[in-house]
């Protein structure tokens, strides 16, 4: 059996994820580049959105073990 790539961190998929919006924005790109390169796209925001979403429940269950388990509401500086 193969080992499963390992997934890249989230900085790396938010900066390729963002070269691609670049190049699309660009529309120097054929049309089956264009929708390799859009479907690229949908997996890295589905990457980042799971990293961020893991991130969330880590500080929530950190919060919650320290005992406070109320967020405060950021301010504005």
């Amino acid at each position: 059996m193969s080992k499963k790539k390992s997934e890249p961190s989230f900085e790396d998929s938010l900066q390729e994820l963002e070269q691609i919006v670049s190049q699309l924005e660009q529309g120097d790109i054929s049309l089956e580049e264009s929708l390799k390169s859009f479907e690229r796209g949908v997996n890295l925001t589905r990457t980042c959105q799971k990293a961020l979403q893991e991130a969330n429940q880590k500080v929530q269950i950190l919060l919650e073990k320290n005992g406070t388990q109320t967020l405060e509401p950021f301010a504005d500086e």
